[in-house]
């Protein structure tokens, strides 16, 4: 799947997958839980078959619904998601004249002292 989505092999694969694929994921591993606790499963291979079992199941409706994981487009890089929030939050911040140390108050223009006025 990493090469198919021209994924580094030094970064998680979750970093790029669409929000689809990782919902589905995280369903048939909370049907997982929820059944190991349901039905008393015990020991690894019984847990691991139904893991496999319930993202299979999770798989046939995702197909059923027209939809095949492997053909969704690769999500933005999460890393690069996060710089443009940084680097978003630093613009607003300065234009507010909010400092990253206290972003309860803002600058006074007139002597630059941080002042504990929201705004």
């Amino acid at each position: 799947m990493k090469r198919k989505l021209a994924i580094p092999d030094n970064r998680p694969l979750a970093d790029f997958l669409p929000t689809l694929t990782i919902k589905a994921k995280d369903f048939a591993t909370e049907l997982t839980s929820h059944n190991v606790t349901e039905k008393e499963l015990k020991g690894s291979d019984r847990i691991s078959k139904e893991h496999v079992d319930n993202n299979k199941a999770v798989r046939k409706i995702l197909l059923e619904r027209g939809v095949k994981p492997e053909n969704l487009p690769r999500a933005e890089d999460v890393k690069k998601v996060k710089q443009r929030l940084d680097a978003d939050e630093k613009r607003v911040g300065k234009k507010k004249g909010i400092t990253k140390k206290s972003k309860l108050g803002r600058r006074d223009e007139s002597n630059g002292e941080l002042s504990m006025v929201r705004g």
